[in-house]
């Protein structure tokens, strides 16, 4: 009892004494205090003090005069949100576009254009590089979403009453992440959004990386932090409503172990920073709070599944959000217009604009060259739009930090070529692992000298920790993954002297598994072209101005007609590109415009050129009609994009065999648009449609269309579309065709078995021309009679059902329970026709 009340720490003025009547004993005491310490997750020692107030009655102790007493609770809690509010407002209500904390900042609020965000997300390691991710968003309509607004990511959707805890936002780098994770603050922090939520403390994690060698414990780390909330008690802090949010998971180079890392449950133990982060994001420390952490795809796996709620995607700008955030930013109307009409005359410029970033970008080069009424070419490539921006960035560094005004941008660029070689060293070093934020002991192994870094920081991005006043260390970024890659592109090409280089990184970017060196390739083939080197003038040497086009794209042609995967192949298209061949994609977009694909026996690379057009096209895919074309398994294996982003594939009497069948499962098995595929007139059989089976019994399969007709199936294609749907209760099936087989009786009885269950959504089946008799109409009698089944329309023309089989079916249309809208007609025998 001593040491408990020795430990008690009581406002000046107050005493302790225990009344006559009212002894405790020891045991009572210690036991209270353990509950009620452990039970909210604090340390013995932590809470003492905040039982004062709550022994007070037992142990006789004598109130404070009025003058001392302390401040109620509810009035602190409201003090230190002011204060955080107030902080946390300086610092996100503005944003500094490009040039961290130089030039004049602009209004989070009068510039932020509202973004696109979905429910769900793929995470882990994806064979594409982020650029094809884009095309892909793209393609897929809106409509097949769940979207919410940024405000709204803790909201659980209508008719789910789940606690959302954890949630993970991913998107592509410069999507919008960061500046989302601003907004969302600065909307709390001003009293617009979240109020129910008492407390915000962003903790970024290229700030965390910072402190990866120091042990904190959790109240040490806010405090360091955010130094608002030192007053806060633990009492009311850790029963406050708190959001943690972690930006930049692929930024972090802490060692998240969430297997082995020991368990912390104790607020006030001290641990290392790794630690301390994994058991946050488990539930074991504070589990009452909530997590918001952002992360680019392929970092989202080093988070366990179980420790996320939600995953949401930020998908970038939309096509009329692209004109809206140019219109924003120009106060001239025609200036807004000519940049909107120009980014739109290309289709790959307009692409990366679905990432702000990217708009930033082509607004500050394009601006400069109409504003000047610039003579040359307005750059269309992207290999073009980053020279430009470079040049540009470097004359502006120049003019501002060095008071030099060049008449002519290039000598800015010429005058700091070795800093610019020494900055793409970095980028190209540190590419194949994704880093994008360096330190400054990253810049010193490059020979960069800081204070050089900051003058130069229109492209390497200095961030100060002014932004939360948490540390004073500078933090350095390239603006976006794309400017990294030019930038260790246009290295290579100035610092490497290896004859075969271009091929040699052809080679590499094929070989990649994450597609990181694609964009980076596809600026090295740009440069190599002589209107790029003209940009340049005396910066190159001799040697790189005397590159060989002719050669890498017949190299990159004899790649094309090898087995690649279909995204290789027609990233070899962009890469083309680049180079400006494009005699494959000009008679394939001849065919295309004749519409008599059917009559050409297309090769192999004709079919990846198709893909290609048609993946760069701005129209979304809703039908990709391929009848009676020689597609072959082959064929099909280069369009295996186009029929994923398309709604309805036609490939009926395409010469496919059962070899197609598991790449189109793949297809049925991811977040697909397709929703009606055609396969009849196909020699799949039996084993084609048991690989295709596997598709459809994934929860992730929306096909609701699916034709068989005249594809060899017997009883054992029935019996494997039967298990698949009957084991798949989200199945989204309405309609299916299997005429001309030969399902047999025993077939139909399987599927009717099926058609019993009240999972299955079932509305059409054809089972035309199929060799029926009347041994099969009893089961499907059964199915006319049943409450639970959906069946609206039935086709069994042309099936030999006697008198019999009719009467049985007559008995079922008789029925009340019977919702059958349609029955094809059936041969009859003589006495019913």
């Amino acid at each position: 009892m001593k040491y408990v009340l020795e430990k008690v720490v009581l406002p000046s003025g107050t005493s302790i004494r225990v009344t006559n009547g009212k002894k405790i004993t020891h045991l009572l005491v210690l036991l209270y205090c353990y509950i009620y310490f452990f039970s909210v997750g604090l340390g013995f020692e932590s809470r003492l003090g905040c039982l004062a107030a709550d022994w007070r009655p037992v142990l006789g102790v004598s109130p404070p005069p009025p003058a001392l007493r302390p401040v109620l609770p509810d009035e602190l809690l409201k003090t230190c949100q002011s204060k955080l509010k107030s902080h946390l407002k300086k610092n996100f209500d503005c944003v500094f576009q490009g040039q961290a904390k130089q030039g004049d900042p602009t209004l989070l609020n009068d510039i932020y254009t509202e973004l696109y965000i979905s429910e769900g997300g793929t995470g882990g390691i994806s064979d594409e590089h982020e650029v094809r991710h884009i095309e892909r968003a793209l393609k897929k309509p809106a409509i097949q979403e769940t979207t919410m607004k940024y405000s709204d990511i803790f909201t659980a959707l209508p008719g789910k009453a789940t606690h959302i805890r954890t949630v993970m936002t991913l998107g592509i780098a410069g999507i919008g992440k960061t500046v989302t994770v601003h907004k969302f603050i600065l909307d709390w922090a001003e009293g617009k959004e979240n109020q129910d939520i008492n407390f915000i403390f962003p903790l970024p994690f290229r700030d965390l990386n910072l402190k990866k060698d120091k042990d904190f414990c959790l109240i040490q780390l806010l405090h360091d932090f955010l130094p608002e909330v030192k007053e806060f008690g633990l009492t009311q802090l850790f029963h406050s409503k708190v959001l943690f949010v972690f930006d930049g998971l692929d930024e972090c180079r802490l060692p998240l172990d969430f297997k082995n890392d020991e368990i912390c449950s104790d607020v006030t133990k001290t641990t290392s920073l790794d630690v301390l982060l994994t058991n946050l994001m488990k539930g074991n420390l504070f589990p009452s709070a909530l997590i918001w952490i952002t992360s680019r795809p392929a970092a989202a796996s080093l988070i366990p599944p179980e420790c996320v709620h939600r995953v949401t995607e930020i998908r970038g700008f939309n096509d009329p959000q692209k004109d809206e955030y140019f219109t924003k930013r120009f106060s001239d109307e025609n200036l807004a217009k000519r940049i909107i009409a120009h980014v739109k005359s290309s289709r790959s410029l307009y692409i990366m604009c679905h990432i702000p970033v990217f708009c930033w970008i082509s607004a500050t080069v394009l601006e400069r060259l109409f504003v000047e009424e610039h003579s040359g070419e307005i750059p269309k490539t992207l290999t073009e739009m980053y020279t430009h921006f470079l040049i540009f960035q470097t004359s502006l560094k120049n003019a501002k930090y060095l008071k030099k005004q060049e008449t002519e941008p290039l000598k800015s660029l010429e005058a700091d070529k070795d800093f610019v070689l020494k900055l793409g060293n970095l980028a190209f070093n540190n590419l194949k692992n994704g880093n994008l934020i360096f330190y400054e002991e990253d810049l010193r192994k490059f020979g960069i000298n800081v204070n050089e870094a900051s003058v130069y920081s229109g492209v390497c991005t200095e961030v100060f920790r002014e932004d939360f006043g948490f540390y004073e260390g500078k933090v350095y970024c390239f603006i976006h993954l794309s400017v990294q890659e030019y930038l260790a592109a246009l290295h290579q090409f100035m610092a490497n002297t290896e004859p075969d280089l271009l091929k040699k990184t052809v080679d590499q970017a094929l070989e990649s598994k994450n597609g990181h060196l694609n964009l980076y390739l596809r600026f090295l083939l740009g440069l190599s072209k002589e209107c790029s080197q003209n940009l340049f003038k005396g910066l190159l040497t001799q040697r790189k101005m005397s590159c060989n086009i002719t050669e890498i794209v017949e190299y990159i042609n004899s790649r094309i007609y090898e087995n690649l995967s279909p995204e290789k192949t027609i990233y070899l298209f962009h890469c083309l590109n680049e180079l400006n061949d494009s005699s494959l994609v000009d008679k394939v977009q001849n065919y295309l415009n004749r519409e008599c694909l059917s009559e050409k026996d297309m090769k192999l690379t004709e079919w990846s050129a198709l893909a290609y057009v048609l993946m760069k096209s701005a129209k979304e895919m809703d039908i990709l009609n391929l009848k009676n074309c020689t597609l072959c398994d082959e064929g099909l294996q280069r369009m295996l994009l186009v029929i994923q982003v398309s709604r309805t594939a036609l490939l009926n009497s395409c010469s496919l065999t059962e070899r197609c069948c598991e790449a189109l499962a793949s297809i049925l098995n991811s977040d697909s648009n397709l929703r009606v595929l055609d396969l009849s007139d196909n020699d799949l059989q039996d084993s084609g449609v048991e690989l295709l089976s596997v598709g459809l019994e994934n929860q992730q399969c929306k096909l609701d269309t699916l034709r068989l007709s005249n594809c060899k199936l017997t009883e054992g294609g029935c019996t494997s579309l039967a298990s698949a749907l009957r084991s798949n209760p989200c199945s989204h099936l309405r309609e299916l065709d299997l005429s001309y087989n030969d399902p047999g009786d025993s077939g139909v009885t399987l599927l009717s078995d099926l058609l019993l269950d009240p999972t299955c959504k079932l509305e059409t089946v054809r089972l035309k021309m199929c060799g029926l008799t009347e041994r099969c109409c009893e089961a499907l009698a059964s199915v006319l009679t049943s409450n639970s089944s959906h069946l609206r329309e039935l086709d069994l023309n042309n099936n030999d059902l006697q008198d019999s089989g009719v009467e049985l079916l007559s008995t079922g249309l008789g029925n009340q329970q019977c919702k059958l809208d349609t029955l094809r007609s059936v041969l009859l025998g003589n006495r019913h026709c």
